[in-house]
């Protein structure tokens, strides 16, 4: 980057010789700087501190019975809740005390989800699933057999 003609016009404008150029210029100088903070805003910092709130409401959420897995990848159950700390039982003689801050996943059982039929669309150019085709060749087989009997 070459700062003569920045020098240059800095000296003109400290002579007065358009003092509005120069104003613009500086100005124009900053405009990608503040772009890129912007930038890194929407894309770093935010999303992080979005992700933070979560864990933080997960940790403040634990309760005796939550299934977990801390940082250290050891799954267990929470037996007992503690102000700082977490007491895992991990076997049926094994306890370990975590501070809560090693809890890395709160696992939830989730039902299975029943198989949704795809829909055609109003055309009839919708996807069809297995039996849909297996009655269109059906269909169509008829059809050809009928009209060959005609003929």
């Amino acid at each position: 980057m070459n700062f003569i003609p920045f020098l240059l016009q800095a000296q003109q404008t400290a002579e007065g010789a358009n003092p509005a150029a120069g104003a613009g210029g500086g100005l124009g100088m900053f405009i990608p700087l503040l772009l890129i903070v912007v930038i890194m805003y929407f894309f770093m910092i935010r999303p992080q501190n979005k992700k933070q709130k979560e864990t933080q409401k997960m940790l403040d959420a634990l309760k005796k019975g939550d299934k977990v897995i801390t940082i250290g990848g050891i799954h267990g159950v929470v037996s007992q809740v503690k102000e700082n700390t977490v007491v895992i039982k991990v076997d049926d003689s094994c306890k370990i005390e975590f501070n809560r801050t090693a809890i890395s996943t709160v696992l939830t059982d989730k039902p299975a989800e029943p198989e949704v039929k795809e829909k055609k669309s109003f055309f009839g150019f919708g996807k069809k699933n297995k039996e849909e085709k297996e009655t269109a060749e059906v269909k169509e087989e008829s059809a050809s057999k009928d009209s060959e009997d005609g003929e």
